[in-house]
């Protein structure tokens, strides 16, 4: 592991610092996080830096210079991240940039259909964020998620597909042949067809306290934070397999993880399950769930819990709580489209269009394709998708086949 040459200066409380840190990790650029309260040191460097002003966050990089409450743009335009596109319009738009996305794009871009993927954190999606893949074919080793999306980024490129990084997608609409999606910086861009492959998020507890000390204690990503956790005590809520894979990661870092699992037994797939149980640095507490996150100085110090059988209430103290609880799709944008969603907002696609509802527009004289959602031209893959399997070689094998559907639709417009 490289030492990072980005440091950023800050303090638990401060919201732009975990903003800024967020966007880190998001793209995956590796950091030193310095909290200034305990480092007299960074303080008094914060201070000069500034000409004499405690501001913070402060960011130094390899090159000399420095940002200080640097935006989100600001930070991408330092990190030379191509945040706007060559054209306008393009034969194909992808919406996200993880192994759905970035599949769907290398086949496309093979058979000459200029296409643009548009990403609003790193490439690869949840998949570069996961310690490692060991149930990928052709990996008999497994592959770390960074590397394997490392090269399915590349592999993309090499077939000539533009990237588009760090821009939000806010909102997509249609008229005559054309779709369109507009991004979070007002730019809009145009094509024949699109397809939706923006992934899914981690859900929150939605319980007091944990948006208060997120990034200060509450945590989404064991890749990105744990090692933050080295010789200290964590808690992972959830009992699925996202659960239990992150606790074992966490073992590398933090001296002792308690896992606080709902019900009274694991989702975990036995391999995993059997891992966990047997692991000296794990406790598993069931029929347990999270009532508040509690901390001093801005940053969690304990969580309370209670025992959904007995009632009993305790604080539990701890340094650090992951949360693997389960996914939303990420489809706000698609509020106010016509692209129809289910009831969890998952995008529903083919038969499913016509099975549940009324048919829609646009399908009077033929079926909607595997893959095509309720606007024709539109398409959907990987976790986005109503019906999917939420796994990354899932993901790749929608994305091929969306691009060859693509294809033959692109022939019919």
């Amino acid at each position: 592991m490289t030492t990072p040459d980005i440091t950023v200066y800050g303090a638990h409380w401060c919201p732009d610092c975990r903003r800024s840190k967020q966007f880190l990790g998001e793209h995956q650029i590796p950091y030193n996080w310095i909290d200034i309260e305990q480092d007299a040191a960074a303080e008094e460097f914060v201070i000069e830096t500034n000409q004499g002003k405690r501001i913070i966050p402060t960011i130094t990089f390899p090159d000399g210079t420095f940002l200080t409450e640097p935006s989100n743009s600001e930070l991408a335009q330092k990190l030379g991240l191509k945040t706007e596109a060559e054209r306008k319009h393009y034969d194909l738009i992808v919406l996200g940039g993880g192994p759905a996305g970035l599949t769907a794009a290398l086949y496309t871009a093979r058979e000459a259909i200029d296409t643009l993927v548009i990403e609003r954190a790193a490439f690869g999606g949840q998949a570069a964020g996961t310690e490692k893949l060991d149930n990928m074919p052709g990996f008999h080793d497994g592959v770390s998620g960074a590397d394997f999306s490392k090269r399915l980024r590349k592999q993309a490129e090499r077939f000539g597909v533009e990237l588009l990084q760090a821009q939000d997608v806010t909102g997509i609409h249609s008229h005559d042949n054309y779709h369109c999606a507009t991004t979070a910086d007002g730019s809009q861009y145009s094509a024949q067809a699109m397809l939706i492959a923006t992934g899914s998020r981690y859900k929150r507890l939605n319980v007091p306290g944990e948006a208060n000390y997120s990034g200060a204690g509450v945590h989404f990503c064991a890749t990105c934070d744990g090692p933050f956790y080295k010789g200290k005590r964590v808690a992972v809520v959830g009992g699925g397999n996202s659960a239990a894979e992150e606790s074992l990661l966490l073992t590398k870092f933090a001296d002792h993880v308690t896992i606080l699992v709902r019900g009274s037994e694991f989702k975990a797939s036995q391999i995993i399950q059997d891992s966990v149980l047997s692991h000296p640095k794990i406790t598993v507490h069931w029929n347990t769930e999270v009532r508040e996150f509690l901390g001093e100085q801005s940053k969690l110090n304990r969580i309370k819990v209670v025992n959904n059988q007995s009632g009993k209430e305790e604080e539990m103290a701890i340094d650090g709580a992951f949360i693997f609880i389960g996914l939303v799709p990420n489809t706000g944008f698609l509020k106010d489209s016509p692209v129809l969603l289910d009831k969890w907002g998952f995008v529903i696609t083919g038969h499913s269009l016509i099975h549940r509802r009324e048919r829609p527009d646009g399908f009077q004289d033929r079926e909607p394709l595997l893959l095509e959602t309720s606007v024709p031209g539109i398409f959907a893959a990987g976790d986005v998708r109503d019906d999917s399997t939420k796994q990354v070689v899932s993901a790749a094998g929608e994305g091929s086949t969306a691009a060859l559907e693509i294809r033959e639709y692109l022939k019919m417009v």
